[in-house]
C-alpha cells in the first residue's frame, strides 16, 4: 500500500471527547470502484453519507503499536454519491487508555500521550479508468463530537444532544508509517443479541436487569426521552449472596454507560468500548428507574469473527452446561487477543492463559488466522535476548520471563500447525522459538536445567500454601519441565520445516538426564503430571500412578492449577485411568468443572470457587467469571473422551486417529469437528449392554476399539463393544 493521505489530528486537543474528523468532497463522474484505507491512533468508527462503513468494531484492533499498526480497507462503492461527507469518530481505544494493572509502563504512558490521530486514504476509479485519491490532510475539519468520554476500563458518555460541528482545522503530523500493515487478524464484529431475561429488584432497592448470560460487548438501548435526560447503566458478573449488584471484582474499572437523550423515540449502542458483564444495574432512567423494563435493552456480544469448528453434546445436561460455558469463554476472551478475562482493570493477552488453552481454541473454532496476527505480535515484542512478556501485547516489562507463560512461543505455533496443517505458521515464528529456549539456556543458573529465574509456578493451584497465589509444586521443577517440553517443540518444528535442529536435539537430551537426576520425586499432582505428560519421568507409568494415587488419597479431588490442570485428565486417561479422569469431570463438587455449573455459571471462572458454597466470594481482588484457562478440558473430551487427534505425521488431520473412551456414568457423548479435510464425527451411546460407535470421517482414519485398532477408509463405519 502507498500511502500519500498524512497524519492529521485536532489543532487543540479535545480532552476526554471524542474527536469527529470530517470532509466532504464531491464526485465529477460514474465511479467503477472506490476503496478506503483507513487506520487511526485509538480505536474509530467511519460514516459516509450517515451510514457506516463496514462492521469492524473497535477498529484497527490491537497490536503491538509501536511495531505494528493494522489498517482496514473497505469498499464504499455502494455509498458514495455525487456530493458526500465522510466522518471518522476516534476514541482513545487501546492505543491511549491507561491500561491500569500496569500503569507504571513508560511506553503506555507515551502512547496515551499521543492526539487521537487519523489516517484516511480514499482512492476512487471512475469508469473510464482514471483515478482520483482523496487523502486526510489540513483540509479535513474536525470538531468535538457526541461521545463526551470513552476507553476501555471506565466506558463511555454520549450526548445525543451534540451534533459534530466539524467547524475546527486539523494539523499534520509525524504520525507512524514505517509500522503500518494490512489487517492480518481477524475483523472484531457484533455477534450474538441476547435480550433481557428478566427484572431484579434487590434488596437494596436496585433495579437490575439479568441477561442470563455472561457477555462480552456492550448494550444497546431502546426508549423514549425528553432530552437531556440520562441513561445511566453500571455492570456486573454475578450478584451477592443476598442478592445484590455486585462490582468489587471489577476493581479500578468504572465500567459505566451514561447516555444523555434527544427528544422522541431513541435507540443507542456504544461502538468504541466494550464491558464484560451478566448483569446491569439502572442507576438513572428516563421517568424513573421504575420505567426501565427488561424489554429496554440488548445485549450484544463483540469478538473476534471467528467460525465454528467444533460441537459437543452428550446425555449429562451439567456438561453441556460446561460445554457451552467454554464457548462462551472463548468468545468473550478471543476479543483481537486472547485475553484473561473481559471485564476488569486488566483484560491482557496473557501467555499462560493462551498456552493452556490453545488446543481446545483450535477445536472449538478456526483460529488460525487469529492466533497468526497475534504471534506476529509476540515476536515483534520479543527482546534480543529472546525474552517472551507475560502478556502480548506486552505491557508488563518484566525484568524476567516465567515459565509455562513464555513457553506459548513454542506451544502456540505447535498445536496451530497440529490443528490447521500450514507449516506457515511454524516458518512465521520458528526463530521466536528458537530465540525463546537459547533465552532459557543463557539465563538459568543450572545448566541444563532452568533455575533461578521468578515465575508465576503452578498459578492458583489449590495445594498452595496458606496466602500464596502459586501452587506447592516447586517453581524450578515446572520451569526445567516446560524447558524440556520447548525444546522439544522446537525440535519437532525444525524437522517439519527441514532444519537442522542437531543441536537442540543434544540440548533435549541433556534436560532430560539433568531433569531426572534433579527431581528423583514428585511431590504434588502437577509435577506428576509435567513429569508424565512430557515423559521426563524415568517410568512415567509409575508417575500417572503416583498421580492417580494422590487424586485418591485428598477423595478423588485434584488440586491442580493453571500449569497442571490442562494435561491432568490426559495423564490419567494415558496410563490406564480413564475411569478416575471422568470421575473428575463428572464430580460437582468443589473443586470441580462441575461445581460452578451449580452454582449458576454461564462462562469458566478464574478460580474453582469464585463463588463459595456459602454463596461468598474467593476473593474481591482477583475474582473473574469469565476465565477461559480451565476451559482446555474441552481437548479432553474432544480427544479421548471422543477420541479424535490428527496422526502426528499427518496435521491438519489429513488422516486421524479415533479412539474413543466411553464411560458407563453417560449414556452417550458426541462430537464433531469441521477440518480443513472435511468434518470428522465420533459418537457412542448405550444400546442394551453394548457400547455403539458412530465414527464419520473424510478422511482414512485408524479407529481404536477395545484396544483393536480398524483401518478405515472415508465414510460412515459402526462398531460395537461390550460394556
Amino acid at each position: 500500500m502507498k500511502w500519500n493521505a498524512k497524519w492529521i489530528r485536532p489543532v487543540a486537543d479535545t480532552g476526554d471527547a471524542a474527536p469527529v474528523y470530517g470532509k466532504t468532497f464531491r464526485l465529477p463522474g460514474e465511479i467503477r470502484e472506490a476503496k478506503l484505507f483507513l487506520t487511526a491512533l485509538g480505536v474509530y468508527e467511519a460514516e459516509l453519507n450517515g451510514k457506516r462503513v463496514g462492521d469492524f468494531v473497535l477498529a484497527p484492533g490491537w497490536t503491538t503499536y509501536g511495531k505494528r499498526l493494522q489498517y482496514q480497507e473497505y469498499d464504499i462503492t455502494d455509498l458514495l454519491d455525487k456530493e458526500n461527507r465522510i466522518t471518522v469518530t476516534v476514541g482513545k481505544g487501546w492505543y491511549r487508555t491507561h491500561l491500569m494493572s500496569y500503569n507504571g509502563s513508560a511506553y503506555q504512558q507515551e502512547l496515551c500521550a499521543r492526539p487521537a490521530g487519523l489516517l484516511a486514504q480514499i482512492v476512487i476509479t471512475y469508469q473510464d479508468g482514471h483515478q482520483e485519491t482523496i487523502i486526510t490532510d489540513e483540509s479535513w475539519q474536525v470538531s468535538e463530537g457526541p461521545v463526551r468520554f470513552s476507553e476501555i476500563y471506565d466506558g463511555e458518555i454520549y450526548d445525543a444532544s451534540v451534533s459534530p460541528a466539524l467547524d475546527q482545522e486539523t494539523v499534520c503530523f509525524d504520525g507512524p508509517f514505517e509500522t503500518l500493515i494490512p489487517q492480518q487478524g481477524e475483523k472484531i464484529t457484533e455477534q450474538e443479541r441476547v435480550s433481557g431475561a428478566r427484572l431484579i429488584m434487590t434488596p437494596k432497592g436496585e433495579t437490575v436487569i439479568d441477561f442470563g448470560q455472561e457477555i462480552t460487548g456492550y448494550v444497546e438501548s431502546t426508549l423514549d426521552a425528553a432530552a437531556g435526560e440520562i441513561l445511566d447503566l453500571s455492570f456486573a458478573e454475578v450478584l451477592d449472596k443476598d442478592g445484590n449488584f455486585y462490582t468489587e471484582n471489577y476493581r479500578g474499572a468504572k465500567a459505566m454507560y451514561r447516555y444523555i437523550c434527544r427528544n422522541g423515540h431513541q435507540t443507542y449502542k456504544p461502538r468504541l468500548t466494550f464491558w464484560g458483564f451478566r448483569y446491569i444495574r439502572v442507576n438513572r432512567f428516563p421517568g424513573g428507574t421504575q420505567k426501565a423494563l427488561p424489554e429496554c435493552f440488548t445485549a450484544i456480544a463483540v469478538h473476534s469473527d471467528l467460525k465454528r469448528t467444533g460441537y459437543l453434546s452428550c446425555s449429562s445436561q451439567k456438561l453441556n452446561r460446561l460445554f457451552d460455558n467454554i464457548i462462551w469463554g472463548q468468545k468473550g476472551n478471543f476479543l483481537d487477543v486472547p485475553t484473561d478475562c473481559p471485564q476488569r482493570d486488566e483484560r491482557f493477552g496473557w501467555t499462560g492463559d493462551a498456552q493452556a488453552f490453545v488446543r481446545t481454541a483450535c477445536l472449538n473454532y478456526d483460529v488460525e488466522k487469529f492466533f497468526t496476527k497475534w504471534l506476529a505480535d509476540m515476536a515483534a515484542d520479543q527482546r534480543e535476548n529472546g525474552y517472551i512478556g507475560h502478556v502480548i501485547p506486552d505491557y508488563v516489562y518484566s525484568s524476567a520471563a516465567s515459565a509455562a507463560w513464555g513457553d506459548a512461543a513454542t506451544i502456540c505455533p505447535w498445536e496451530v500447525y497440529k490443528a490447521y496443517g500450514s507449516k506457515k505458521i511454524l516458518e512465521n515464528q520458528f526463530s521466536c522459538m528458537c530465540k525463546w529456549v537459547d533465552y532459557i539456556t543463557s539465563t538459568t543458573t543450572t545448566p541444563d536445567l532452568w533455575t533461578g529465574g521468578r515465575h508465576y509456578g503452578d498459578w492458583l493451584g489449590l495445594d498452595a500454601p496458606s496466602g500464596s497465589y502459586k501452587g506447592s509444586s516447586r517453581e524450578d521443577f515446572i520451569a526445567s519441565a516446560f524447558y524440556a517440553h520447548s525444546a522439544s517443540l522446537v525440535i519437532k518444528a525444525g524437522k517439519a520445516l527441514g532444519r537442522d535442529v542437531s543441536s537442540y536435539e543434544a540440548l533435549y537430551r541433556r534436560i532430560v538426564d539433568a531433569f531426572r537426576k534433579a527431581y528423583p520425586e514428585y511431590l504434588t499432582q502437577t509435577e506428576c503430571v509435567l513429569a508424565a505428560h512430557f515423559r521426563l519421568a524415568p517410568d512415567c507409568q509409575a508417575a500417572a500412578d503416583q498421580l492417580a494415587r494422590m487424586v485418591k488419597d485428598c477423595g478423588t479431588r485434584l488440586q491442580t492449577g493453571f500449569v497442571g490442570t490442562p494435561y491432568l485428565l490426559h495423564v490419567l486417561s494415558d496410563y490406564g485411568y480413564g475411569e478416575l479422569a471422568y470421575s473428575l469431570l463428572l464430580r460437582e463438587e468443589y473443586p470441580s468443572w462441575l461445581y460452578p455449573v451449580t452454582k449458576g455459571a454461564t462462562t469458566v471462572w478464574e478460580h474453582w470457587d469464585g463463588i463459595m458454597e456459602d454463596g461468598g466470594f474467593w476473593s474481591a481482588d482477583m475474582n473473574s467469571f469469565n476465565h477461559y484457562a480451565y476451559g482446555a478440558v474441552a481437548d479432553w473430551v474432544y480427544g479421548v473422551a471422543a477420541g479424535i487427534l490428527p496422526l502426528e505425521d499427518a496435521p491438519g488431520y489429513r488422516r486421524v486417529r479415533i479412539a474413543p473412551l466411553p464411560d458407563a456414568r453417560l449414556d452417550w457423548l458426541k462430537a464433531s469437528l469441521s477440518t480443513r479435510h472435511g468434518r470428522i464425527c465420533s459418537q457412542w451411546k448405550k444400546q442394551d449392554d453394548m457400547w455403539r460407535y458412530e465414527i464419520t470421517t473424510p478422511v482414512e482414519a485408524d479407529v481404536v476399539i477395545d484396544g483393536k485398532t480398524h483401518h478405515v477408509t472415508p465414510g460412515t463405519w459402526c462398531f460395537y463393544s461390550k460394556i
